[in-house]
């Protein structure tokens, strides 16, 4: 089940852990070794946060508002659907013009269902790009049914992150060029 050289991740955190400096500060460090990752990060919000739901395009580093403000005393659920589907497909066409990692920033009601950035995963997986997303811990169960048993567990911290990065990023590491080519660009 718990595979460590799965090319999926889920970055596990508890409510006082913050995934989204982990998985930041993970891509940019990335970045400066010339391998690109793509994907979508929260800009420093859990998510019990809703309200200030905004996320940044790691590719790109535009910001995505991902929150519709539904007026006060409104109850329902104040992620905007189109603005994060918008942003999937920013994320599957940098997918298309190579990438070394995949990054997702969570693993949601919206992927629970299937919904969501959930085609992302497979999209990737299906390219020979690896996968980390950000997981709840009280979602864990739920995750796992969702990819199959086919996942790593990873702390949220660096240390873990890193060391999965390193043994999946080694069975690729003359096809992951300084020229952001991918691993599926080079093996064509």
């Amino acid at each position: 089940m718990f595979d460590a050289q799965c090319d999926l991740a889920a970055l596990v955190y508890d409510k006082d852990q913050d995934p989204d400096a982990v998985l930041h500060t993970f891509a940019a460090d990335l970045s400066k070794q010339g391998i690109r990752a793509v994907g979508l990060v929260q800009l420093g919000h859990r998510e019990f946060d809703v309200p200030k739901l905004t996320a940044v395009m790691l590719h790109t580093g535009a910001q995505v508002r991902l929150f519709q403000d539904l007026g006060p005393g409104a109850k329902g659920c104040k992620l905007d659907v189109g603005q994060l589907l918008d942003a999937g497909t920013q994320v599957a066409d940098a997918i298309d013009e190579g990438a070394d990692l995949v990054i997702i920033n969570r693993f949601g009601k919206q992927e629970r269902e299937g919904k969501g950035l959930a085609y992302l995963i497979e999209r990737a997986l299906s390219s020979d790009i690896p996968v980390v997303i950000a997981v709840p811990s009280h979602r864990f169960a739920e995750w796992i049914a969702f990819a199959d048993g086919m996942s790593v567990k990873l702390h949220c911290d660096r240390e873990s992150l890193d060391g999965w990065w390193a043994k999946v990023s080694c069975r690729t590491e003359g096809l992951i060029r300084q020229d952001h080519r991918s691993v599926c660009e080079v093996l064509k």
